[in-house]
C-alpha cells in the first residue's frame, strides 16, 4: 500500500463547503485557461479536453471537481483506482453519470454519451498491476513499451473487453521520466495497433523541466508530429491514433499551441498535494 493511503481515507465521500468552493473555483480557472489558449492558438473551442489528475485525493475532493464541470478523471496509482472507484461510481449515478467502464461497454473502450465521464490511468502500470485497473479504466495512457502492451492486451483478452492506450513518450529525454525513446515510438505504435483487446487512441508525454518554453514546446511539437506519422502510415489500428495528451498545470497554454488534446492537471484545480 502506498505510504499516504495509511494517512487519508480516499473512499471519504465528504467534504466540507468551503473545500468544494475551492476545488470549483480552481475547475473554472483552468477551464478558463484552456478557453483563453484555445483562441490564442486559432484553435476550435472545445478542441482540448481537460482531465483532473486526482492523485491523492479522496472521493469527496474529486466529486466536486466533477460537479463543476470536470469531466475527465485521471488516476496515477492502480491502487488509487482500486480504492475510489466503488464511491465514484456511485455518486456519479446519483448524479446521472456514467463513469469508467460499465457494462454496457464492456466492448468498447467509451462510452459516447456526454453523461459519460472517462476514467483513465496516468501513471506508471506494472504488469503485476493490470488486474486493478481492467475492470474500471477505459484508458491507460501510460504503456511505454511494446511488452506492456502486451499484457494489457492478454488480460484484456482474456476479460472480453477493448482497452484504449496511449504510448507514452519520453520527449524530454529526461531519465526520471517514464515513456518510450521517440527514435522507436512508430515503430511501437504501429505494433500496438496490430494488438488484439486495445484500441491505439494516441500518444502522451510529460513535458521538459526546464524553463526554457522553446525546449518545452519542442517536444510538444515532436509528439504532434510523431502522431502525424503514425496517422500518415496508414497502418492497421492505427487509424483512431489522434489523442495528444500533454500539458499540465505549469505548462498547459505551451502544450495548447503546439497541438494538445487532452491536459492532465490536478494542482490548479485542488491545490499543493499534502502527500507525494
Amino acid at each position: 500500500m502506498t505510504a499516504y493511503m495509511n494517512h487519508k481515507d480516499l473512499a471519504n465521500e465528504v467534504i466540507e463547503d468551503a473545500r468544494s468552493r475551492e476545488i470549483a473555483d480552481g475547475v473554472h480557472r483552468v477551464l478558463d485557461r484552456i478557453a483563453s489558449a484555445e483562441e490564442k492558438a486559432g484553435r476550435e473551442a472545445g478542441s482540448v479536453r481537460l482531465l483532473a489528475a486526482t492523485k491523492t485525493r479522496d472521493v469527496g475532493e474529486i466529486m466536486a471537481a466533477i460537479d463543476a464541470g470536470v469531466r475527465m478523471i485521471g488516476e496515477n496509482r492502480p491502487q488509487e483506482v482500486a480504492a475510489k472507484a466503488d464511491g465514484l461510481a456511485k455518486r456519479c449515478v446519483e448524479r446521472g453519470f456514467t463513469l469508467g467502464v460499465t457494462a454496457d461497454a464492456a466492448d468498447s473502450t467509451e462510452v459516447v454519451t456526454s453523461a459519460h465521464i472517462p476514467f483513465h490511468l496516468i501513471g506508471q502500470l506494472q504488469s503485476n498491476k493490470i488486474g486493478k485497473v481492467l475492470p474500471v479504466v477505459n484508458t491507460i495512457e501510460s504503456v511505454d513499451s511494446l511488452d506492456l502492451a502486451e499484457k494489457i492486451s492478454r488480460r484484456a483478452v482474456a476479460r472480453g473487453i477493448t482497452v484504449g492506450v496511449l504510448l507514452e513518450i519520453n520527449e524530454s529525454g529526461e531519465e526520471s521520466k517514464s515513456g518510450c525513446d521517440p527514435a522507436h515510438a512508430i515503430r511501437i505504435a504501429q505494433k500496438i495497433g496490430t494488438l488484439d483487446g486495445l484500441e491505439l487512441q494516441g500518444l502522451m508525454t510529460i513535458g521538459a523541466h526546464v524553463d526554457d518554453e522553446a525546449v518545452i514546446r519542442r517536444g510538444f511539437a515532436h509528439l504532434r508530429k510523431t502522431r502525424d506519422l503514425i496517422l500518415a502510415s496508414g497502418e492497421p489500428g492505427t487509424g483512431n491514433c489522434h489523442e495528444l495528451s500533454m500539458g499540465m498545470t505549469g505548462d498547459m497554454e505551451l502544450a495548447i499551441a503546439e497541438g494538445s488534446t487532452i491536459v492532465r492537471v490536478g494542482t490548479a484545480i485542488f491545490g499543493e498535494r499534502a502527500f507525494i
